[in-house]
C-alpha cells in the first residue's frame, strides 16, 4: 500500500520488493519513504538530490559563519571570502547582493525550500560574471516602437 505526504511518497518495503521499477521511477521524481516492520523508515532518493542537499548545508554553514563573524568588516566583504566574484559588482550591488543572499536564505529555510538559496546565489554570480565580462559598459538603447521577435523554435 502506498501513501502520499505533501512532499514525498511512502511505500512499504514489500512494495519495493514487489514493484521496484515503479518505486525507483517515483524516487527519480521525489524522495520515497520506505517503511519497515523491523527498523526505522528509509528515504530513497537520487544521488543528485543528496548532492544538492549537501551543497545547501555547506552554503548554510558558510552563511552562518559569515553572519556571526561581525568583527571582520561589512557583510559583503565577509561573503566575498566564500564568494570572491562579489567583488566584481559595484559597491551598492555588493551590499544588495549580500542582503539578498541572507534574506533569501532565511526565507528559504522557513518555507522549506532551501534550493532557493542556490538560485539566489547563482543569479548574483551570473550578474557578477556579466559585469566582469563588460556587459554593463555597453551602451543601452531604447526603441521608440516595440519590435515583434519570432519564437526561437519557429
Amino acid at each position: 500500500m502506498q501513501a502520499t505526504t505533501p512532499d514525498h511518497l511512502v511505500v512499504k518495503s514489500s512494495d519495493l520488493s514487489r514493484d521496484s521499477k515503479h518505486v525507483f521511477r517515483e524516487a527519480e521524481k521525489a524522495p520515497v519513504e520506505v517503511t519497515r516492520r523491523d527498523g526505522e523508515p528509509l528515504m530513497l532518493t537520487t544521488k543528485a538530490e543528496r548532492d544538492t542537499h549537501k551543497a545547501i548545508l555547506n552554503i548554510a554553514a558558510q552563511l552562518i559563519a559569515v553572519a556571526l563573524d561581525e568583527d571582520r568588516g561589512p557583510l559583503e566583504d565577509r561573503l566575498a571570502v566564500h564568494y570572491p566574484w562579489i567583488k566584481l559588482l559595484n559597491a551598492d550591488d555588493q551590499k544588495q547582493c549580500a542582503k539578498d543572499i541572507i534574506d533569501t536564505a532565511r526565507a528559504a529555510f522557513v518555507v522549506d525550500q532551501p534550493f532557493l538559496i542556490v538560485t539566489e546565489i547563482k543569479s548574483w554570480r551570473d550578474t557578477a560574471e556579466a559585469v566582469g565580462a563588460g556587459w554593463n559598459s555597453l551602451p543601452v538603447t531604447s526603441l521608440d516602437e516595440p519590435v515583434t521577435v519570432p519564437a526561437p523554435l519557429g
